[in-house]
């Protein structure tokens, strides 16, 4: 059947006619059954390497936006055909799951018996069969499409002989069988590594081996060794990887190399860190214009000159090679307590790239003229090389700042370049979130010894204003010169969001400016009015939830709480894979050259999904250490928060340890409890007794489940101490246990 090909579409490097989307839908369409992709192409009469490559991207396209899909068999059909949802599935430990679909529907509620048939995280196409109990769409697994389990890190158990793995990830509720041929070594109650066999069906359970024993639960380290595994985080080097790194560590830096750079080895550069960091990526040095460069001519009186030097990852990581490779499949270091997981081997990212003191290093330059105004008024990117005069902490610049110790010219003139763009920053609006940190402090033997609240000082702002600045500067050279990027996206709330944020604000005698588009300059407004209340941690908290999630992306949109209109990273080449695209970018631009990156929506969304994949894997280690130090506590009594109110209870974050833990709606006394979500608040119905979000209370610590990483409280019988917020009404009675 002859088809007449669609003109060159816009926005796609086509040299060639493709069929349109219509004609492809139109054609599966007189098909009526899954077809192959080679059948779809005769039959559209796409013929040739550059045709066929053409059209093989658009039904890509077609199926990443969810008109079409591919069946396990590869075949191509109409996604919404017969009333199919393609998505992934999200298991919930009770056994039922959700199907999310790829493209803006609604959830599907998946019941028990349709869950036996996946796991967590699986691809599939299901069907709407009608609305369950609570009227939400339900659906019915029509195909599996892709399995996303192939390792499951779980506990070994046995009952009557029958050995079985229970997941780490309690998403994953069913059981994987071990038979007693795949059992090796283990035995009861390890850790293990158990990889699927056979998946599960409708009639069947999954079915494992077991690959690999990690140890006992309680062996100190363990909690990172499941963390790994659960998340499938890359924590092993591929052997060319390995090899490309060994043959770097002899590496020096030599005369070849400087070459073409700007020797900077004579100014004062230093690096300001934590106590315990080793990858220093990034370096500072300023000066105050008209001190030593009046000759050079400085535009216009004033301000300061700042140089911002990044270790330059892309002089040594080449885009296709191992080492490129594994950076990008990792995305970002990951950072546990008492280890890191690199981005880059240790050969770079401790050793090589790191702009250790009193040693050459290569780096890539942002240099930067800074009004008194904290206005960058002109900012200029080259390659240069450093050797940095001192590695110095956050502490120690701190005491200088604070008059504790004495002061050098140049550290002075950075804090002066710091205000300024503080000021700036507030001038500007910003949204300055001051995140509530705890560090964890070890013994000797690898246990806890105490958790402290880590305070953020002017040296650790000075050094993120910096930061900022030259990442602004990169975001807009690279704009300027039409070079596609990832740029660092943050977007303001949503709709339903800010509706729910605003509901809240009401009860504490609280309002948000700024109708249905607040600014960043609102919610900076809002968090300087709070400062000081007892509650402003908590309502920090819910402010910052209520906005989007940032993510990498080639489309500009801004960066809402930094109130930037373009914003990429460009510091952190060593531990976040698109400051390194940032840096190529800039240096093929500076080359007068274009560097292609290859789909950058694909790209971006990889780097975005493994942030988030290693913000859950520390989440995780940082909760069951959290636990693990609470054994120690158990009966003990502690102040805090209520931080959060469900219909089933209380989250309470005790004071200083910052460690949460429920208050079962079973233990608030003897009444019935009615949840009022808009208000987050439980109330009795006999009683009047009103639990609330920030509220202040007293609780005992009554249990410990280190496996699924839970703490339990119960109420100290004693008047709970409301927040004062101008319209919330005093409690009527004693809280009782």
């Amino acid at each position: 059947m002859t088809r007449r090909l669609s003109s060159k579409t816009k926005g796609l490097p086509y040299a060639v006619e493709i069929p349109s989307r219509e004609q492809v839908l139109e054609s599966l369409g007189e098909e009526g059954v899954p077809v192959s992709f080679e059948r779809l192409a005769e039959r559209l009469e796409v013929a040739g390497p550059e045709a066929l490559e053409g059209f093989e991207r658009r039904v890509a396209a077609m199926e990443r936006d969810g008109q079409v899909v591919r069946n396990r068999r590869g075949a191509i059909l109409i996604s919404d055909k017969a009333g199919l949802v393609k998505g992934k599935v999200v298991g919930h430990p009770d056994g039922f799951g959700f199907l999310r679909p790829d493209v803006g529907d609604e959830d599907l509620f998946l019941g028990p018996k349709e869950m036996h048939k996946v796991l967590h995280g699986d691809v599939v196409l299901a069907r709407v069969i009608g609305v369950d109990r609570r009227g939400r769409p339900e659906g019915a697994i029509v195909e599996v499409l892709e399995r996303a389990n192939k390792k499951i890190v779980g506990r070994l158990f046995m009952e009557k002989d029958v050995a079985f793995v229970i997941a780490e990830n309690k998403r994953i509720s069913q059981d994987i069988l071990i038979r007693p041929e795949s059992l090796g070594k283990a035995k009861p109650g390890q850790v293990v590594v158990a990889e699927l066999l056979e998946q599960p069906s409708k009639h069947a359970e999954p079915v494992g081996r077991v690959i690999e024993i990690l140890g006992n639960y309680a062996d100190p380290g363990m909690e990172i060794e499941i963390a790994l595994r659960k998340h499938d985080l890359p924590h092993e080097w591929p052997r060319d990887a390995e090899a490309a790194a060994k043959k770097l560590d002899r590496v020096k830096v030599e005369a070849k190399d400087v070459k073409g750079r700007k020797d900077l080895r004579k100014m004062a550069f230093v690096t300001i860190d934590g106590e315990t960091a080793k990858d220093f990526d990034d370096a500072v040095y300023a000066e105050e214009i008209g001190a030593r460069h009046e000759a050079r001519g400085a535009r216009g009186a004033g301000g300061y000159r700042l140089w911002v030097a990044i270790a330059d990852v892309s002089h040594y990581v080449r885009p296709g090679d191992p080492l490129d490779a594994e950076a990008y499949n990792r995305g970002n270091s990951v950072y546990f307590p008492r280890r890191v997981i690199p981005m880059l081997p240790e050969e770079l990212s401790n050793e090589l790239c790191s702009l250790k003191p009193e040693v050459d290093r290569l780096v890539m330059v942002c240099e930067m003229e800074v009004t008194a105004g904290g206005v960058v008024r002109h900012y200029e990117f080259y390659p240069g090389v450093i050797h940095s005069h001192e590695r110095m902490t956050y502490t120690k610049v701190a005491e200088m700042i604070e008059g504790r110790q004495k002061s050098r010219p140049e550290i002075d003139t950075l804090h002066a370049i710091f205000k300024a763009l503080l000021g700036a920053r507030q001038k500007r609006g910003a949204i300055d979130f001051d995140s509530v940190e705890t560090q964890m402090i070890f013994d000797d033997k690898g246990k806890i010894e105490r958790i402290v609240r880590v305070h953020r000082n002017d040296a650790h702002r000075l050094i993120e204003e910096c930061m900022l600045a030259a990442n602004v500067s990169a975001s807009d050279f690279l704009e300027k010169n039409e070079q596609p990027t990832l740029y660092r996206v943050h977007e303001g709330p949503t709709p339903e969001k800010l509706e729910a944020l605003r509901t809240m604000l009401k009860d504490f005698g609280l309002s948000l400016a700024g109708g249905n588009k607040p600014a960043a300059k609102d919610y900076a407004i809002l968090l300087e009015r709070i400062k000081d209340r007892p509650y402003a941690d908590m309502l920090q908290t819910v402010m910052l939830r209520s906005l989007q999630q940032a993510v990498y992306t080639p489309e500009n949109v801004g960066h809402f709480g930094l109130a930037y209109n373009a914003y990429a990273h460009f510091t952190s080449p060593i531990r976040r894979y698109p400051d390194l695209l940032v840096h190529r970018g800039i240096k093929a631009v500076l080359a007068g050259k274009h560097h292609n990156a290859g789909d950058l929506n694909a790209i971006g969304s990889h780097c975005s999904e493994t942030e988030r994949r290693a913000d859950d894997a520390t989440r995780d280690v940082e909760a069951w250490l959290k636990c693990y130090y609470m054994q120690d506590h158990i009966g003990e009594e502690f102040d805090g928060t209520v931080s959060g109110v469900t219909s089933f209870g209380l989250f309470v974050t005790l004071d200083d340890l910052h460690i949460d833990g429920l208050v079962h709606i079973s233990d608030l006394g003897q009444d019935y409890f009615q949840f009022d979500a808009a208000k987050h608040m439980l109330s009795g119905s006999r009683s009047g007794v009103r639990y609330q979000l920030a509220d202040r209370v007293r609780v005992k610590v009554v249990r410990v489940n280190l496996e699924q990483a839970k703490i339990d409280f119960v109420l100290v019988e004693k008047q709970v101490i409301p927040v004062k917020t101008g319209n919330q009404p005093e409690p009527k009675g004693k809280k009782k246990k």
